[in-house]
């Protein structure tokens, strides 16, 4: 019965479970909130400057897709050049626990999950 009601709940196509994870577990997002929720209020040439990997045109699709969702802001100065800095909303800034408790726990779990992927390595090459 739990099955059935687990699997229900994310066949629904507005899931909020899987409309969540979707935003959470793409590659970016969860660092863009872990550091605006550390650093606070930050320009996109300082985002882009703490995250060395991520493409201009990444970082901008990612910012966008979280400011739809309503886990930031963004604000813009009607200046010349344009400054446009980013913050966490009231929302964001609650699901911050959360990212915290999934860094440590990696943190945390990161050398059993590289022991066991050794393991598995080792499985295939018998």
């Amino acid at each position: 019965m739990i099955r059935k009601e687990i699997k229900k709940d994310f066949d629904m196509a507005d899931c909020g479970i899987r409309n969540l994870l979707d935003r959470v577990g793409d590659k970016w997002s969860l660092m863009i909130m872990d550091i605006l929720g550390s650093d606070g209020t930050l320009r996109f040439s300082e985002l882009d400057h703490k995250i060395e990997s991520i493409s201009q045109k990444m970082l901008t699709v990612t910012l966008k897709s979280l400011e739809t969702d309503g886990l930031i802001n963004r604000k813009m100065y009607p200046q010349i050049p344009p400054k446009v800095e980013y913050s966490l909303t009231d929302l964001g800034r609650t699901l911050l626990p959360a990212i915290t408790m999934l860094k440590n726990w990696a943190v945390e779990s990161m050398p059993a999950i590289l022991e066991a992927r050794s393991r598995m390595e080792s499985k295939k090459n018998i």
